[in-house]
């Protein structure tokens, strides 16, 4: 007999908070949405506190081919809001992590070491990486253990991010702050004049809420019954970070910046936009082959985009609002920019930027579908795939190593799709196919009643792997389906 997904989770000591899904859950009417948590503390004012840069991650040691990295996850406090401690769990005791910069083709091997009372699982989400240390949800890190994941780098340059994975407690860990910036970077981009050193910066976005001592809410964290049930649309913040800290100001030169855009929330979308044109260069996978002049650019959560902002169109003493037009109140509003002396600049933004190869769909070996919706599971309801929970030892597909494949993906509401190992260009949306070249990507926002197709091809690596919703609460609650790559 299978075990049950409560029983699974007792096996594998992934604790005792309730699961959606689990006996005694009751169906709910009609399809949940994401919600609101609000908090009890006092919203900051906006723009008061300066942007923070993570700190850049320097290897323990190197050799000719390979760096060694190690990041310690452990429980600190941290200045998120002014004047109150809120208690985290972060990579090196920081919210955000550490930023990683790392080399196209250069091995670099992260050894991650677990000091927190719960077990974790690395994920490098975008990265091409072997099964062993893709961060499979159920290869767990314990208490008190280490493991070394060994990243061989063999992509493109791209903005990734690196965050915990932990099978249905992704959502509750992440919150508490393991998350991380993960840069490639490679000959062909650093070849380009485009904005770089102190101009070139990563912002993770996302979205928290606070109790009035500073302490972090989550449903999950609360232990009320149907909590987390409640909140099994997803789960929205009131206040929005930038590299953990709320509503911040940047102050800027008249000239171009790189602005490395992730959206690192459980559950919230935005529409980001500065009331003026902005120039993307890349998106998940990497640069576009050419750079498209925007007024907005949408994020699902785990969604990334590269823009350049030319802030010499405005004057000294100008302030330019980076605004979510999808949010309301406090929560359209995301940073600013203080535009307050003259530079010199000597980037630019080529009309050529890369070479994207276009998968060819007319040559794809099969066509498989992929249904994301909500439904019955254990007498409850939970996210399915297909009409199915997760199961780690249940593949759902088995695509042949180096074989063209076309997926096709259908949701009832909001789904963000991610695909392990390998990137995926966006064949058409709803039949529609998207304007341009192709792009690189590895999570495509579904949005309600929407079918998308992609086309991918997976190279390297034989093995097991994952696709799921990125929103994490759907993650946890068993949107997630395994495939193995033969």
């Amino acid at each position: 007999m299978n075990p049950t997904r409560r029983e699974m989770l007792r096996l594998l000591g992934l604790g005792a908070v309730t699961v959606a899904g689990a006996q005694g859950c009751s169906l709910l009417a009609g399809t949940p949405q994401p919600q609101l948590l609000a908090g009890t503390a006092p919203l900051p004012e906006p723009y008061a506190v300066p942007l923070p840069v993570p700190e850049v991650a320097r290897p323990v040691r190197s050799t000719g081919e390979v760096d060694f990295y190690e990041l310690t996850e452990r429980a600190a406090e941290a200045e998120l809001l002014p004047g109150l401690r809120t208690p985290i769990w972060g990579y090196g005791g920081t919210f955000p992590g550490p930023t990683i910069k790392a080399r196209s083709g250069r091995r670099t091997v992260v050894k991650l070491i677990n000091q927190l009372g719960e077990p974790t699982v690395l994920h490098l989400h975008g990265g091409h990486t072997p099964p062993e240390s893709d961060g499979y949800p159920t290869d767990l890190v314990a208490p008190g253990a280490s493991r070394e994941y060994v990243f061989p780098l063999e992509q493109r340059a791209a903005t990734l991010w690196y965050h915990d994975h932990r099978m249905d407690y992704t959502g509750p860990q992440v919150w508490r702050g393991l998350a991380g910036m993960f840069l490639v970077g490679d000959a062909e981009e650093e070849a380009l004049p485009l904005p770089s050193g102190e101009r070139d910066l990563p912002l993770l976005i996302c979205d928290r809420s606070f109790a009035a001592d500073g302490h972090l809410l989550y449903p999950a964290l609360e232990g009320k019954p149907g909590v987390r049930e409640a909140y099994m649309g997803g789960v929205l913040g009131d206040v929005i970070l930038v590299n953990g800290a709320p509503w911040p100001e940047l102050r800027v030169a008249r000239a171009r910046y790189r602005l490395r855009l992730c959206n690192a929330s459980n559950a919230r979308a935005y529409e980001l936009s500065t009331g003026g044109p902005m120039v993307q260069i890349g998106s998940d996978g990497g640069l576009l082959a050419a750079p498209r002049t925007v007024r907005q650019i949408r994020l699902a959560p785990g969604e990334r985009a590269d823009v350049v902002v030319d802030f010499s169109a405005y004057r000294v003493g100008q302030h330019v609002e980076l605004r979510n037009l999808a949010g309301e109140g406090a929560q359209a509003r995301v940073m600013r920019f203080a535009v307050e002396r003259d530079e010199s600049d000597d980037s630019a933004v080529p009309a050529r930027l890369s070479t994207v190869e276009a998968l060819d769909p007319a040559k794809a070996a099969v066509t498989r579908d992929f249904d994301f919706s909500s439904g019955s599971m254990h007498g409850g309801t939970g996210w399915l795939i297909n009409g199915r929970p997760f199961d780690a030892g249940r593949m759902e597909a088995r695509p042949k190593l180096g074989d063209i494949e076309v997926w096709r993906l259908t949701s009832d509401v909001a789904h963000p799709v991610h695909v392990h190992l390998d990137q995926f260009q966006v064949l058409s949306v709803n039949g529609e196919r998207p304007q341009g070249p192709p792009e690189w990507k590895d999570t495509v926002e579904l949005r309600d009643a929407q079918t998308v197709e992609i086309v991918t091809r997976f190279t390297d690596y034989r093995g097991r792997y994952v696709l799921h919703c990125h929103n994490l609460e759907h993650e946890d609650m068993a949107m997630m389906a395994a495939f193995e790559v033969i």
